[in-house]
Order: C-alpha cells, then sequence, then structure tokens
C-alpha cells in the first residue's frame, strides 16, 4: 500500500520527524478528501500496522519479561563480585618478580 511509506523516502533513508508528521497529514488530508470514512480508517490502520512492523518494538510483557531476567542478571554479577572480592582478600601478597 502506498500510504504505508511516509516514514522512509528513496534509498530507506529516514525523514526527520517533523517531515514524516507533515507528510502524514498530507497524506490523511488527501484520504479524507476522496474516501469514505471506513475506507479512511482501514487505509490508517494499515498503514499504521505496516509502518510499526517496520520498527523494533516488543511488547509490554516481554519488555516486563527482559527487565525481571536484568533484574536478577544484576543481582547474580553482584553477588560474583562480592565473591571474587572476598577470594581475592583470601589471596597471598606475593612480591612481584623481576
Amino acid at each position: 500500500m502506498k500510504y504505508a511509506h511516509f516514514l522512509c523516502t528513496k534509498g530507506n533513508t529516514m525523514k526527520q520527524p517533523n517531515d514524516a508528521f507533515n507528510d502524514f497529514q498530507a497524506r490523511m488530508s488527501e484520504l479524507f478528501k476522496n474516501s469514505p470514512v471506513k475506507d479512511v480508517e482501514r487505509n490508517v490502520k494499515a498503514m499504521l500496522s505496516q509502518g510499526f512492523s517496520k520498527l523494533d518494538l516488543v511488547t509490554r510483557e516481554e519488555f516486563d519479561t527482559q527487565t525481571q531476567v536484568l533484574v536478577r542478571t544484576r543481582a547474580r554479577l553482584e553477588e560474583l563480585e562480592r565473591r571474587v572480592a572476598e577470594l581475592e582478600q583470601k589471596l597471598p601478597v606475593s612480591m612481584p618478580t623481576p
């Protein structure tokens, strides 16, 4: 669908946000002039769906899951750092050899 390409110009170079929104507004105005409301709604949904599918988005559930994994990983890392520091303190101090 030609309306779904509002974020990219030729060569897949990203437009500036203002350019993209201005382009979006112009296309929406064009749609309202030439289409009944149901067609506009369907076109907007298709355009947004296609635009979002090109982005690296995650669901809230995936984000929350990864946040929990990060919290557990950080706690594990801090525990390992603490244990390494304890072990380093127990090592005998040796003089460097010339």
